[in-house]
């Protein structure tokens, strides 16, 4: 099987078509579809910042952190957001959520603390939902659940009343096509991950790499999510540079880690700010 690294795709997405269309950030979001036919469209903007668009054209972003190295988007570039998770407090977590929350009206699910956070830098009230691991919110038939991330959490100045952002989370997100995408915020491996694998049955999860992260863990979270889970197809790291600095591990380790454990799963690299589109099988 032949693999391509850095800025390539996995050679093998089983049922997963990939879009060779370039989407310039700051568009218009694709064309709806069928609700429970259509795909969904995702797009890594840097870091942890990913884009999805699901078939009736809604906008989900997660850790809008524009002012990522590889970010090829300012927050003004944003033109539509329907809903943003951040997974906790940190700078490159919340990112730029606060302006764009404000610039396109876009509700925000975060844990409680951070949420009230928000709202002390100008977020208004009827945007924020504020929640704790174990939450759920509705965004018509899409479903958004909160789960529990073993991280940090302290937000950055000013802070008047809330210098902590709570528990860290992770979300999963089911579309209106019935496919779900775990994307797991900075956690290492946690035994949730197997019982939320049974429970949610994600297609693809997205998990955190880093700078220093030990491949070996990054492959045990794959495994714990494969638990009574035939649905998981494909594994796209964050928290990730387009090519990272020498010493720092990169996506063949975590794919040698995977290998070493016979998972039988592909890690990929989407290309910087160029769509890929998925549906259920």
């Amino acid at each position: 099987m032949r693999r391509i690294f850095g800025l390539g795709l996995a050679s093998t997405l089983g049922v997963l078509a990939l879009a060779t269309v370039l989407v310039v950030p700051g568009l218009a979001a694709p064309a709806t579809q069928p609700a429970s036919t259509g795909a969904v469209t995702m797009e890594w903007l840097g870091w942890s910042h990913f884009r999805f668009t699901s078939p009736t054209g809604k906008i989900i972003l997660t850790n809008p952190f524009t002012s990522n190295p590889d970010s090829p988007v300012k927050p003004e570039d944003i033109e539509h957001a329907d809903l943003i998770v951040a997974a906790d407090g940190h700078g490159d977590e919340i990112g730029s959520t606060v302006q764009i929350a404000q610039n396109t009206g876009a509700r925000t699910f975060t844990p409680f603390e951070l949420g009230t956070w928000l709202t002390e830098q100008g977020v208004p009230m009827a945007q924020v939902t504020r929640s704790n691991p174990g939450g759920r919110l509705q965004l018509g038939d899409i479903t958004v659940r909160m789960v529990a991330s073993q991280h940090g959490s302290g937000l950055p100045s000013p802070s008047p009343t809330t210098p902590y952002g709570g528990p860290a989370a992770g979300y999963f997100i089911t579309f209106e096509n019935g496919w779900t995408v775990y994307f797991s915020g900075s956690t290492p491996a946690m035994s949730d991950q197997a019982l939320w694998a049974q429970m949610y049955k994600p297609d693809m999860a997205i998990l955190h790499m880093g700078a220093d992260h030990d491949p070996q863990d990054f492959a045990m979270q794959v495994k714990l999510l494969k638990t009574e889970n035939a649905n998981l197809k494909m594994i796209v790291p964050h928290h990730n540079r387009v090519t990272p600095p020498a010493g720092q591990v990169t996506v063949a380790d975590m794919q040698q880690a995977m290998d070493d454990m016979g998972l039988g799963l592909q890690v990929t690299q989407p290309p910087l700010a160029q769509p890929m589109s998925f549906s259920k099988p």
